[in-house]
């Protein structure tokens, strides 16, 4: 309890307050570790496309809804979850110290205090739905206001042979078209006898389905719902614990709905793709193909990309290309196979990056760059490497740090470039650097060829020789340090 208790103040400390202008709030259910997904990490920080999974659903419950509002669930990994997901406005943490049903997740989050006088709608998501879009919540929101029922389930309708289909079944009324009966799970449509029908008391009527009927039910929960909140807060608490399992699911709340007049209904969306979940790591890597693919279709027809299935572009990248396109007719760029791209890359036209090269921390390209393969590029946070127009970098170079290249560039294969924020490294125009070199902190003059040297911490001037030529920097290697610590070996 004591171990609870420090987890809650810490969980406090990263929360705000809802705003009750916003009409609507949003639950992630983000308590679950995963332990199919065999991994130390809590499933919910498993990422894809470079972000971890409760990130991507946080982000599109917010926008798809368009209200700052959400209250995230935590239980496994608690801290870890909510830090990775770190403090912001509008944002409460409510922490589930054991994972007993998603029935009672909502439970934990319905009872906290930003909530006692909450009048919108709530919707709840799963953290591990990590192709969730705003444009699919949004549909959502908009399908569960313009109905009349109490509460929505997100729904897909699944293609492919029935015997396939491992989700829970939407069971709909036969009398009264499109109100839900009962979600009823796949696992117990195949526990049924052939020839006994599944009867239910539905509004006063008993309806009747054959298994067949039930295992080839298309229609299929997500795990996302709507509800209007009165009846929510309501009936939340006469869900129980009382089944196989010994959890508290949220489906069981239909029942309770029905038994008690209110209407349920679905809003099935056109993607199936977006609305999966994931508890193993072969459906995590289908979704990261997925949204591979996404990004993919969104760039094909604007840039080349070698390989559709093998390459990094970070959204942010994505969205700055675009801008690009809209800006230019042509853009010229191509991107190799393997190619890593990071969210602070800012490209420009007729950029060429080759194969497997890695971009990451502040990047700006000038125009008609050309990166070679197997490039590491890469900065902290508070610095850039600003390249200049028809700069060409060779292949295997490593450029780290606080660094300006000139344009007219050529930096040929061998080359190692460090720049700090003390020492910043600048190296003016038409500058040709090549063999084995090293450059650390230093700033090199316009025209000048630098070959096979070490130059740490020094100004490199243009000096022109008689003959009007510009004099090189060959050899130029620093006096040696511990010379004495070496010693010849013999043999015989």
């Amino acid at each position: 309890m004591e171990n609870s208790g420090r987890i809650k103040k810490e969980l406090e400390k990263l929360s705000d307050t809802l705003d009750s202008s916003f009409s609507d709030v949003s639950i992630v259910l983000a308590a679950g570790h995963g332990k199919r997904i065999k991994s130390e990490r809590s499933k919910m920080l498993h990422e894809i496309w470079g972000k971890p999974t409760v990130w991507r659903v946080c982000k599109a419950a917010i926008e798809g809804l368009s209200s700052p509002n959400q209250i995230i669930v935590v239980g496994k990994k608690a801290l870890e979850v909510a830090n990775a997901l770190g403090k912001k406005r509008n944002r409460v943490f409510v922490f589930q110290p054991e994972q007993k049903g998603t029935g009672d997740a909502v439970k934990k989050a319905i009872e906290h205090k930003s909530l006692l006088s909450f009048r919108g709608n709530v919707y709840v998501f799963p953290g591990d739905m990590g192709l969730l879009s705003p444009d699919t919540v949004k549909n959502f929101k908009a399908k569960f206001n313009s109905s009349d029922c109490d509460m929505m389930v997100m729904t897909g309708i699944f293609k492919g042979d029935p015997r396939d289909n491992y989700y829970g079944r939407i069971v709909k009324s036969k009398i009264f078209p499109n109100e839900v009966i009962e979600i009823k799970e796949h696992k117990d449509i195949l526990a049924m006898e052939d020839e006994v029908e599944y009867r239910v008391n539905f509004r006063g009527n008993i309806e009747s389905f054959t298994k067949n009927e039930l295992l080839n039910i298309k229609e299929f929960n997500t795990g996302v719902y709507a509800f209007k909140i009165e009846p929510f807060k309501k009936h939340v608490y006469e869900i129980t614990d009382k089944n196989i399992q010994g959890e508290i699911y949220i489906t069981d709340l239909i029942k309770i709905y029905n038994d008690h007049g209110l209407k349920v209904g679905t809003s099935p969306v056109t993607n199936n793709d977006l609305v999966i979940a994931f508890n193993v790591k072969s459906v995590l890597k289908k979704m990261e193909d997925t949204f591979r693919n996404i990004i993919y279709n969104r760039l094909k027809d604007i840039i080349t990309i070698d390989d559709p299935e093998d390459f990094f572009i970070a959204e942010e990248t994505v969205e700055r290309i675009i801008d690009l396109d809209k800006k230019y007719p042509m853009l010229d760029i191509s991107i190799g196979k393997g190619a890593y791209i990071g969210e602070s890359i800012v490209i420009n036209r007729g950029l060429q990056i080759g194969r497997n090269s890695v971009l990451t921390g502040n990047v700006r390209f000038g125009e008609n760059v050309k990166v070679e393969d197997d490039v590491v590029m890469s900065t902290y946070p508070n610095q850039w490497i600003i390249i200049g127009n028809n700069a060409h970098i060779y292949r295997n170079n490593v450029i780290k740090g606080n660094i300006t290249i000139g344009n007219n560039v050529r930096i040929e294969t061998g080359v190692r470039i460090t720049g700090s924020d003390d020492s910043p490294v600048k190296i003016g125009n038409n500058v040709l650097i090549k063999g084995t070199s090293y450059i650390l902190g230093s700033v090199i003059e316009d025209d000048i060829l630098i070959e096979h040297s070490i130059l740490k911490q020094v100004y490199v001037e243009r000096v022109v020789k008689k003959d009007g030529s510009i004099q090189p920097i060959r050899y130029i290697i620093p006096y040696p340090e511990g010379l004495d610590s070496i010693s010849q070996l013999k043999y015989e």
